[in-house]
This record gives C-alpha cells, structure tokens and sequence, in this order.
C-alpha cells in the first residue's frame, strides 16, 4: 500500500499526489511543450505518446490528481469546462432523451437547446425545486443522460445526488453531476452514486482566475467513457501544457481556498439575511435554505463560496449595487481567490429565467468583515 493510498484529499491535493521526479528529485512536474513525441529504430513510438492532439505529459500528474480525490476510475482534462460538457452530450444518439434542470449554467442550457433544434434530441427540464420531477421527467429505456448541477448556478439549489442515481439508474441512464461549485473539498458526487462528475476547473479548481480548463471523472471505464476520450482527441478539445501544469499547481491549495471562501461566504450569507435592502439571500449553508437539509447530509466543510443576494427593487437597483463595491469586483466567473460580483441576468441574456434583482457573489479568500463593509456601502447607493 503506497502513502497515496492511505492519504486523505486534503494532503493528497497539497502534495500534488505526491510527485517526486525521479530523475533530478524535483518536488514540482515539468511542462512538456512538445506536440509530436519521436518513434525508434523499429517504428515504435519510445514512450507512451505519439502526438498532442491525443495526450501529453503533463496531463498525467493533473488527471491522476483529479481521479484520485473524486475517488473515480480515470480523469480527462480538457480545454474548457464547455469543452468537457459537449464531449458528454456527443455520445449521444438522435432520438436520445436527456433530463437537466431548468436553473443551471446557461452555457449548457444553450447547448442542449441546440441540440434539440439540430440534433433530434430530446431535452425534457426540470424544476429543481421540485423533488417529485426528476422520477416523474425519466423515460426508462428512454433516457440517456440525467444531469443535474448542484449546488445550482445561480440560485445555489441542492439535487440529493443519492436520489437521483437511483432514479437514474432505475430508467437504465447516466447520471452525471456538475460539481464546479461544491468540489470534492465539500461532495464527491461518484461516491452517492453519479456515474460522471464534470467541473468547470476554470474555477475553484485553478482558483486564480488565469487558466481556461474542463474536467470530467468517471466511476467505470465504461463505453460511453471511451467514446468521450475519442471526442476529446477527434475534436481537439484538449488543454495546452502549461494551462495544465497552472491547473495542477493551483489544485494544490484547493482545500484551504475552498474553505475559507466557505467561510466567508456563511458569513456574508447570515449577516444580510434579515437586511432590510435585501428581499433574500440564496446560499444552502442558512437553516432558511429549502434544501439545507440536502446540503448538511452531502456536503462537508462548508458550502461553497458562491451565494447570491436578491436586492429590493429590480435590475437596476441590482446593478447600481453591482457598480458600486470597492472590493468585489464585477466580473463574470467564480471561484477565485478575489471576490466578484454579477448582475446575472445580463450576462444570460433574453433566455434567462434568473430573478432580475438577482446578484451573484463569488466569496473570496479577503477579510470577511472587509467583505460585509463594501456590501454594505454598496447597498446604500440604492
């Protein structure tokens, strides 16, 4: 049994799985820029690789990283967190059913739109407020894919992941979880049952706002996994080798981020969950949380750094408050390590069903109570 084995995530992530060139002792992986890789005497390839478009080095240390705290079979990194969810829906077949919710990414929401117009599939969405719709929106032997996000962009709605793959399971689909903004440092979506986690690493995952990455883990090397792994190749989505050696470093202080942001975002929550210029505050670690119940039972050491604040008023109250913080900073993305503040609304556009005085925070690692002030005085302008 190696050291590896009887880590836990936490010191596996710190340790980058514990990697140690065994050539020149370095504690930190190389870059490999090289796109083609050299064959021998006889025609083989000398190593393992053969060309960038299939696989690279630098790959390996990341998406063993990944599969090992998700606690999955294998890991594929790709060069967005779109990137890695249309690898997903590409293995599906015309006619195929899919079930997702109403409120979740809207980047994903647009491509499965897309191919319901293009592709002669079949995309039933769901209220996920309502824990009786997913049983009821499966077609056995019909549906291909559940996918559920949890918690949910932007309203922090909580799926029980356990339910669902049951529910999934029970009509013979695929249940796969989109964790970007719990991370395995708060659920590990494999270990209730998903049978796919995705990530938009993008975010908490590289927590530093300067790399573009996706991320999928899968509990068996099943067919469906081996046909994404051909997507990735066939269409290129592949990341570059320094975005993913970014990646890798920024994983290594995962869980004190993570944890902190939590932290600081709780706070946040339960300071402005009775202000009088705000209507409600949308965060699964409040006791007023619908699903907090779900939160406690699968989430651990804490509940994400992302809530949202439903200000008085309308859209323009919620984007004067928006413009008006000196420390968050507004901006569209999450899970950095500086706090960011979104009018939602506007950035997904016409189709969005997002409150309009809805804003989205993206708790960072600063001063909580630096955090509350510029909340506060930003409040005032409306």
């Amino acid at each position: 049994m190696s050291d590896d084995d009887i880590l836990s995530p936490r010191s596996l992530a710190a340790r980058a799985a514990h990697f140690i060139d065994q050539t020149t002792g370095a504690l930190v992986p190389p870059i490999q820029p090289s796109t083609t890789f050299a064959r021998d005497i006889a025609y083989e390839p000398i190593g393992d690789y053969v060309y960038g478009r299939d696989e690279n080095p630098t790959y390996a240390q990341v998406e063993k990283l990944l599969q090992m705290l998700e606690g999955g079979e294998e890991a594929l990194v790709f060069a967005s967190g779109m990137a890695a969810f249309t690898a997903v829906f590409e293995t599906l077949n015309t006619g195929d059913h899919v079930v997702a919710p109403q409120i979740m990414y809207h980047g994903g929401l647009d491509w499965l739109r897309r191919l319901a117009e293009k592709r002669g599939i079949e995309v039933s969405l769901i209220d996920q407020n309502d824990r009786t719709s997913l049983a009821k929106a499966v077609r056995p032997g019909k549906t291909s894919i559940v996918w559920i996000e949890t918690p949910a962009n932007p309203t922090w709605d909580v799926f029980d992941i356990k339910a669902a793959a049951e529910i999934a399971h029970d009509a013979g689909a695929c249940l796969c979880v989109d964790s970007t903004v719990a991370t395995p440092v708060t659920t590990r979506p494999l270990k209730l049952g998903a049978d796919i986690v995705f990530h938009s690493a993008t975010k908490y995952f590289n927590g530093h706002s300067d790399v573009l990455a996706g991320a999928l883990v899968t509990a068996k090397l099943d067919e469906r996994w081996q046909e994404i792994g051909q997507i990735r190749k066939l269409v290129g989505g592949i990341l570059g080798s320094f975005e993913a050696w970014l990646l890798l470093r920024g994983m290594r202080t995962l869980f004190v981020r993570v944890e902190q942001a939590s932290q600081n975002a709780l706070k946040l929550a339960r300071h402005f969950e009775k202000h009088r210029k705000v209507e409600a505050v949308l965060y699964p670690g409040l006791e007023s949380h619908p699903a907090h119940d779900i939160a406690k039972r699968q989430m651990t050491n804490g509940f994400s750094g992302m809530m949202s604040v439903l200000v008085r008023g309308g859209a323009e109250e919620a984007k004067k408050v928006a413009t008006s913080t000196k420390i968050f900073t507004p901006a569209t993305s999450l899970g950095g390590v500086e706090s960011q503040i979104e009018h939602r609304a506007s950035v997904e556009g016409p189709n969005s069903k997002v409150p309009k005085n809805l804003l989205r925070l993206s708790v960072g690692i600063e001063s909580a109570d630096d955090l509350i002030a510029d909340m506060e005085q930003a409040l005032k302008a409306i």
